[in-house]
């Protein structure tokens, strides 16, 4: 009836509303996935990490996490968007199986974090120390420590005298930069408020705190990192909880996603049947559909 045709049009146009907007959403995080990508290959071959020589320690390069988590995300999001667009069942089955699998690995860390809150410290100064031994021998960690101690405004693991660790440091080194520390330490790395002074960390080692602190940060940046942590725990906390629930309302809507179009096949189904049904009743005008 055209009662009922009109209503299966707004039930069809609505179930397609979910489709549209698990589309919109998979498509920012392609993009997304595109770019980490992106980056993550642009800083591989800006170090010229495929060359013969370098190809063989490629496998602990940084940059190579951004190249698979890209590839990873960018696959998982292209696939919840042809899925929905195109309404193919297998596609969406597969994504939404992918996300519960990501859901679980996350909550699996968390708790494993947490349980191992007290040990995660001793990790992170083993990384750290790490970090700062092979400071001059590796760009990557090269940059990251400096990040870490410019943002924090720190000096070392536990402190400054911790950069004694490193060869060129060590104050048993040759060089200039022996008992020194690296300028991202220094409390104004710019000469004159312009340029940058690389030296200006050269020999802190060999000052007492007192007049070291007017040079470098005295603290180091286990502790940076701890106080970080506590000041933006609120953050961190709120973008924890709206990452996973953006990922279960993912799935919820995969799932009413696939009951729509499950639905709609079998109205199609029905139609079709009766349609058949309908046409062999004109040509036969005895015929009832009821088999003897």
């Amino acid at each position: 009836s055209p009662h009922c045709d009109s209503h299966m049009i707004k039930k069809s146009y609505a179930s397609k509303q979910p489709g549209y907007f698990l589309f919109l959403c998979n498509l920012v995080f392609t993009v997304l996935g595109l770019v980490v990508l992106g980056l993550g290959m642009w800083g591989l071959i800006s170090k010229e990490s495929f060359a013969q020589e370098k190809i063989g320690s490629i496998g602990t390069d940084p940059m190579l996490m951004f190249v698979m988590l890209g590839f990873v995300l960018t696959m998982l999001c292209l696939s919840g968007c042809v899925g929905a667009l195109r309404e193919n069942c297998c596609l969406l089955k597969l994504f939404s199986a992918a996300v519960l699998v990501l859901i679980t690995i996350q909550v699996v860390v968390a708790i494993i974090a947490y349980s191992l809150q007290d040990q995660i410290g001793g990790y992170l100064r083993s990384g750290m120390l790490a970090a700062m031994v092979h400071y001059q021998d590796d760009l990557d960690l090269r940059f990251i420590t400096d990040e870490i101690q410019s943002n924090l405004q720190c000096c070392g693991a536990d402190n400054y005298r911790d950069w004694e660790i490193n060869i060129y440091y060590n104050c048993s080194a040759p060089g200039v930069l022996a008992c020194g520390v690296p300028a991202t330490c220094c409390v104004d790395p710019l000469e004159n408020g312009t340029v940058w002074n690389s030296q200006c960390g050269v020999g802190a080692q060999l000052l007492d705190e007192f007049t070291a602190q007017s040079v470098i940060f005295l603290g180091g940046c286990l502790g940076g990192i701890s106080r970080w942590i506590k000041q933006h725990e609120g953050v961190i906390g709120t973008v924890a909880i709206i990452v996973l629930g953006v990922q279960i309302l993912t799935v919820f809507i995969t799932t009413r996603l696939l009951d729509s179009i499950q639905q709609h096949k079998a109205y199609l189904h029905y139609n079709m049947a009766n349609n058949e049904k309908d046409e062999l009743c004109c040509l036969c005008p005895g015929f009832t559909g009821d088999v003897a």
